[in-house]
């Protein structure tokens, strides 16, 4: 029997772009190459029979370049609570071994790598509010994140921004934007401040992305 899995998960991602990050825009990167942390709660999810809910994760991402010429560089970290099932469970969909090739963020960007740090299991202290556009995060001696709204220059108010991506996209279909500062420390050390973040929901399962409106949308209106 084929593998029936769920992964929904509340993401918070900061990478070293500015704020028109070229992946959500069909652009070129801001610095010429890519970097990113991506840290995430699952709100919903199981592999199989293993139950995924309330568990924290993370994806560390670094390419010399542009993500679409490859050669990157991933680590996954599994937050420690998890039991034996749930860390290969959560390891295998993050892994993107899960579901069908390229069907979703993980396997897309799996695909792009070519170097796979050794997975860590360790405590993930995650605060985020994806309406409100802050997180707080921290793993300890591996990765300290921060982040926040962008302030209107005029009136010195949160400047809301979002992206709807109803199609084309493999990772979300709405986003809330926001600016982030991440320091990465151990194998995949990088750092950068002030740049592009996004707070999604990732909602994939074993055929793909589950592209049902989420309740970040909820301020459109029904």
């Amino acid at each position: 029997m084929a593998e029936q899995w769920i992964f929904k998960s509340e993401t918070y991602d900061n990478c070293n772009c500015a704020m028109n990050c070229g992946c959500q825009f069909n652009l070129p990167s801001t610095n010429g190459y890519c970097q990113s942390a991506f840290i995430g709660h699952v709100v919903e999810g199981h592999f199989n029979e293993t139950p995924l809910a309330g568990l924290n994760w993370a994806g560390l991402y670094k390419w010399p370049g542009e993500i679409k010429d490859g050669n990157g560089k991933r680590q996954i970290v599994i937050d420690e609570r998890a039991d034996e099932a749930q860390r290969s469970a959560l390891e295998t969909i993050i892994s993107g071994r899960a579901g069908e090739p390229l069907s979703n963020l993980f396997s897309v960007f799996a695909s792009t790598c070519s170097e796979f740090c050794k997975t860590l299991f360790l405590p993930i202290e995650l605060v985020a509010d994806l309406e409100g556009r802050t997180a707080r995060v921290e793993i300890p001696g591996i990765l300290k994140s921060r982040a926040s709204p962008k302030i209107n220059e005029f009136n010195g108010e949160p400047f809301h921004i979002a992206i709807a991506r109803p199609s084309g996209s493999f990772e979300f279909t709405y986003a809330e934007l926001g600016l982030g500062s991440t320091s990465v420390a151990g194998d995949m050390e990088m750092a950068f401040e002030g740049t592009w973040a996004h707070f999604c929901i990732h909602h994939f399962n074993q055929d793909g992305m589950v592209r049902e409106r989420s309740r970040l949308t909820a301020w459109l209106g029904a």
